[in-house]
């Protein structure tokens, strides 16, 4: 797993890498046009090469530095290196003629329009035209070959997992389960239930439709989107709440012996293990032998805990936990390995969680509360399921505001 990991990462540094060189070509291809061609003016290669290198934002020219840096950025919020080699050559076009135009639009608005030597709109659309048939042409070739390269020789193979004679849905499951472990892409051969639906979904024009299971309902901006404001918001609220976390540290200190942060394993994406941060809530040792769902009233909980507890804020160091990229703010809650076995004994299709990062809250918590039966946690698991399968930006900020009110009228336990 972790070799695929890395692999998977060296993927996207390439793709990044060819994309900063595209965009460092378009941009030299461009100057040469303005001089050149539009302005007609000769010169000589010292005088062509001196202003490329200019790190002033005024005048007639991009940093030559910062025009592959708005590229790549560009490229990123679209969700581009987020998956690559996975788009087909029709989605890897449009993306790219996309990004071109925005890249494009954004170059005119923020330093053309202001270009003293284009006095006429001819000027304007001949120069916006060549930027953008540079930016898309210039770009495609490399990506195209790089995708080709990528197909043969380092994508991960799709597991397509058939329903054949005499497999049951815990068969199917654990497979799905083993798969995601491994890290694998995994899609199943839909049934005709499924189809009408729209469950099932054509990969590649010549293969018969398929469910995906392994990746998100959510369009890859989103995702990208997603995770950045996981990453600003997390760091914000770790730095602006830390005097608070002081106090609660040190309340928790006083109020009882053991450490302050508490680490609880828990699991998260692809199945893999992790260990959750919380304000310790209970006292030190109450869970030494076998784990236990906390209950109304439940005695191992410290008269600091009850209100930790109460709105929340037992959970506020799993910031730190988002910011690592072992959780999202919202999100499927991660469950201990020795609850996952026993709800997969009943729920089977828990593992279907594996596909996105647990959060600090969902439409299962909000909805729910603390799961203290397994009843509960069955109950939880069917909102979790839900919010995978209709996964959007829209869906994460309606629970967000339903948490906020779940936090202010202090529903925890």
């Amino acid at each position: 797993m972790k070799r695929q990991l890395l692999q998977h990462r060296l993927v996207q540094l390439l793709y990044v890498l060819v994309d900063a060189l595209a965009a460092e070509l378009v941009w030299f291809a461009f100057l040469f046009f303005r001089w050149n061609v539009l302005d007609e003016i000769v010169t000589g290669w010292d005088t062509f090469w001196a202003p490329a290198f200019s790190f002033s934002l005024s005048g007639d020219y991009y940093p030559a530095l910062l025009f592959p840096l708005g590229c790549i950025l560009v490229y990123y919020f679209l969700g581009y290196y987020l998956r690559p080699g996975k788009p087909k050559v029709p989605r890897l076009i449009w993306s790219t003629f996309v990004g071109a135009f925005i890249i494009t639009c954004g170059a005119f608005v923020l330093i053309i329009m202001d270009d003293v030597d284009i006095v006429n709109a001819v000027r304007y659309y001949k120069s916006f035209g060549v930027l953008l048939l540079f930016q898309f042409g210039i770009v495609l070739v490399p990506r195209l070959i790089l995708y080709y390269t990528i197909q043969r020789r380092f994508r991960r193979e799709m597991v397509i997992i058939r329903m054949q004679d005499g497999m049951t849905e815990h068969d199917l499951y654990a497979r799905i389960s083993e798969l995601f472990l491994a890290g694998k892409d995994i899609a199943i051969e839909p049934r005709v239930f499924d189809v009408f639906t729209g469950a099932a979904r054509i990969i590649h024009i010549d293969e018969s439709p398929l469910i995906v299971v392994s990746e998100p309902n959510m369009k890859d901006f989103e995702v990208v989107i997603k995770r950045v404001f996981d990453i600003v918001a997390s760091a914000i609220m770790l730095i602006v709440m830390s005097p608070l976390f002081l106090l609660i540290a040190l309340v928790v200190k006083l109020d009882s012996p053991g450490p302050v942060i508490y680490k609880q394993e828990r699991v998260g994406l692809w199945g893999r293990t992790f260990n959750i941060l919380k304000f310790r809530s209970m006292y030190k040792n109450s869970e030494a032998d076998v784990p236990q769902l906390s209950q109304v009233g439940d005695n191992r909980i410290t008269r600091v805990g009850r209100f930790l507890r109460k709105y929340r804020l037992d959970e506020m160091p799993q910031f730190w936990n988002i910011l690592k990229g072992e959780m999202s703010i919202v999100g499927p809650r991660p469950e201990r390995p020795y609850f996952v076995a026993q709800i997969m004994e009943k729920a089977p299709y828990y593992c279907l969680l594996y596909k996105v990062r647990p959060g600090l809250t969902s439409w299962g918590p909000v909805k729910v509360g603390y799961t203290d039966t397994m009843d509960k946690m069955l109950q939880r698991l069917m909102y979790d399921i839900s919010y995978t399968e209709n996964m959007s930006l829209v869906l994460d900020i309606k629970i967000l505001l339903r948490t906020v009110g779940v936090l202010v009228d202090g529903k925890g336990q």
